[in-house]
């Protein structure tokens, strides 16, 4: 892997989707570049493709065309074992949803990612990254015996439990109340500088935005600096 590539590039990516009477392009050629340790927002309407885009960093769906490299990796020629191998190894993946296994507790849930990886070291660094959350008091609970925020954290452990060099966040503040999604994004914001991980952020709301170094906004299956 090359060190010296950005954390990101895009090159005119796209993706339309089929419809039995006319396709819809949902991405018209995007273009991003995010050096490493960059915190990068989007911002956009509702059905404006932030999502999309999301999911085509993550490797969860494919462009229809263009090109993504991920620090010098391009991910068009990973068939979808290595794919899933390289997502896991670089990424972490924060939903407004959230996402938790129901019948798993939180620790179970944020080792998830290292026991797919068969990680001997996944329960211990686990209560590491709950505990970096503030929940290591809510180690043995399950996801409905926990408040909205509470889960939200979870998920970010779990997101980070495999210090990826790339954080995804897709509304992570979405479903919270405002209070509890001020608190949730301080710690987002927070563990992100203290690992020293690139960010791209998904948000509607312009204070979460403006933490970020660069902000865009992604309009009409176009990306431009807000």
């Amino acid at each position: 892997m090359n060190e010296a590539a950005p954390a990101v590039l895009l090159r005119g990516l796209r993706k339309t989707y089929p419809h039995a009477e006319n396709p819809v392009e949902v991405l018209k050629g995007v273009d991003l570049r995010l050096a490493r340790g960059e915190t990068a927002a989007v911002l956009g309407p509702s059905g404006s493709g932030k999502s999309t885009l999301l999911a085509l960093l993550g490797g969860l769906d494919r462009p229809t065309a263009g090109e993504i490299s991920l620090f010098g990796e391009p991910l068009g020629g990973l068939s979808e074992p290595a794919l899933a191998r390289f997502r896991a190894a670089n990424m972490g993946i924060v939903f407004q949803q959230f996402h938790l296994m129901p019948h798993m507790t939180a620790l179970e849930n944020a080792s998830l990612p290292l026991e797919i990886a068969r990680d001997p070291g996944a329960e211990d660094k686990a209560r590491g990254a709950l505990a970096s959350v503030g929940l290591s008091h809510r180690e043995d609970h399950l996801p409905g015996e926990l408040s909205g925020g509470e889960c939200q954290r979870v998920a970010i452990a779990r997101a980070l439990v495999t210090s990826p060099r790339l954080l995804l966040a897709d509304e992570p503040s979405g479903n919270l109340d405002v209070r509890t999604g001020r608190q949730v994004m301080d710690l987002l914001f927070s563990l992100v500088a203290e690992r020293r991980a690139t960010l791209l952020l998904v948000t509607h709301n312009p204070e979460f935005a403006e933490k970020c170094s660069r902000r865009f906004v992604l309009a009409e299956g176009r990306l431009a600096d807000a």
